[in-house]
């Protein structure tokens, strides 16, 4: 081959090209990939030895000397392209020499097997390159590098020991600011399909159990949960506020004769504080249903619904646990086949056995929280406990108090990690109880009218939960802040990216 007939084997695509043309002949680059099936590099397998591919990448690292490495990345999974200099080859070298680190490129080669395993690359196999073209081009000097944004702590401090000089840190901010390239990283591309198999595991087992998916309006005419933490804006010309959560929409479906639901789908909560737990918008992940006897009818619901959702996890998530716990290492999560029940009084009691007084019929603090988290691992050895009959002054209006201590409520929250992640409850079904609560808990009842009216048609005891997405995956894999699970985090200081 001639060194000009060789020059069509490399080079960028035009505008053109990329314009969708059904023009063959519209470029060099159009007529290399006419006709050719493209290959994902997860694919890229020692099967396929001697067979030609066409993929496409991110050049995540180049390094030359006699032979120029190519390490192309796709969504994670990484494989190494080479080219030997020649007469031939040696412009085309030239060519990719100078292109940045991110730039999409096309790679046809042929797929090899190497004779010694290739280190840092997912495939374990070599593609020889034929034609390389470069489809756009990220800048010379980016904010952050993948490389860096993906390291670990621990390899941090490897280098530190290694070369008496620390690798790059990328701290929080500057990753949620430059939030597209640190979404590249292998952590996270693993835990944004962990949060995507949450919520389908979720959708899973309800569907099996006979509930509906349902999606409640976002725009209210008054808050879901009283108090100040609302987002308060003006709909042409009303007085509205965005959902705290779809609390009393989905007891109106109830109230409906949809008997069992469930939605997933954003939550508006204008918190102040700036925790590791909290942000100003996640994905709620909420259930609604009616009740035949008794209000442990939900918590048996939680039990079976989290047990599937942790044991699938385990089993066909294993890939991405892995590529979490090389950056974040942890300890996987020990829960039992049925998840242990202790009352808020029996909570209360270990704690005061430890040292530590808490308000009877007040809320636990975080402090408490976690101490109770230790306590309990160390006495039942789970991470995963539900709690449940908490007092009726730290729960919402709508909770229906308990039958024999009206001081107490037919509720619970769930704990992974000794942190809350769910909370839940029977529902007050009786007209005039919830007016009573609601302007007791400084709720203008009128804005809620509709609400409570849907009860006065008649109505059947229920009750339900609701979770944050975001949260499930934090504590699973025993993250250090809820921002690592959200893809473009709001809370009071961030409104960008």
């Amino acid at each position: 081959m001639s060194l000009e007939e060789f020059s069509s084997n490399y080079g960028d695509v035009t505008l053109n090209e990329l314009q969708s043309t059904a023009d063959p002949k519209a470029g060099k680059w159009r007529e290399a990939v006419e006709g050719k099936e493209w290959t994902d590099v997860s694919d890229l397998v020692e099967e396929m030895a001697g067979s030609e591919v066409l993929i496409r990448g991110r050049i995540n690292r180049l390094k030359s000397s006699k032979v120029l490495f190519l390490i192309l990345r796709q969504s994670g999974f990484t494989v190494q392209c080479v080219a030997k200099q020649s007469e031939e080859t040696d412009v085309m070298i030239k060519y990719l020499k100078q292109l940045s680190c991110e730039s999409f490129v096309d790679v046809i080669g042929v797929v090899v097997i190497p004779k010694d395993p290739v280190k840092g690359t997912t495939q374990q196999v070599e593609i020889q390159m034929r034609k390389v073209y470069c489809v756009n081009k990220a800048l010379t000097r980016l904010p952050i590098t993948v490389e860096d944004a993906a390291r670990s702590e621990e390899d941090i401090e490897k280098s530190l020991k290694d070369n008496k000089k620390a690798a790059p840190r990328v701290n929080q901010d500057t990753r949620l600011n430059n939030r597209v390239i640190d979404i590249r990283t292998p952590a996270n591309q693993a835990i944004f399909r962990l949060v995507c198999h949450v919520e389908n595991f979720f959708r899973e087992k309800l569907l099996s159990k006979a509930f509906v998916g349902i999606h409640t309006p976002k725009l209210m005419a008054g808050s879901s949960e009283g108090g100040s933490a609302v987002f308060r804006l003006e709909c042409k010309g009303q007085p509205a506020c965005l959902a705290q959560s779809p609390q009393l929409h989905k007891q109106m479906a109830i109230c409906g004769d949809l008997r069992r639901v469930f939605e997933i789908g954003p939550v508006f909560r204008a918190e102040d504080s700036f925790t590791h737990r909290h942000l100003c918008e996640f994905v709620g992940l909420d259930v609604e249903m009616e009740i035949h006897k008794h209000y442990s009818e939900i918590m048996d619901l939680v039990d079976e619904l989290f047990v599937f959702i942790f044991t699938s996890l385990n089993e066909k998530c294993k890939k991405e646990l892995e590529a979490v716990g090389k950056q974040y290492p942890f300890e996987p999560l020990k829960f039992l086949e049925k998840t242990l029940r202790l009352t808020f009084e029996e909570g209360v009691q270990m704690l005061k056995e430890a040292g530590v007084e808490v308000d009877p019929f007040g809320d636990l603090n975080t402090e408490s929280e976690r101490k109770l988290g230790q306590l309990v691992l160390e006495k039942y050895n789970t991470e995963f406990y539900i709690l449940h009959r908490y007092p009726t002054a730290v729960r919402p209006f709508y909770t229906m108090p308990c039958a024999d201590n009206p001081l107490y409520s037919n509720s619970f929250d769930v704990f992974i990690r000794g942190e809350e992640i769910i909370s839940g409850a029977q529902r007050v079904h009786i007209p005039e109880v919830l007016e009573k609560r609601a302007g007791e808990c400084g709720i203008d009842v009128k804005t809620i009218s509709t609400y409570i009216d849907s009860f006065r048609y008649g109505a059947p005891p229920h009750g339900g939960f609701g979770v944050g997405l975001e949260r499930v995956i934090m504590l699973f894999c025993a993250l250090n802040n809820i921002r690592k699970t959200s893809l473009f985090p709001r809370d009071p200081q961030r409104l960008t990216p």
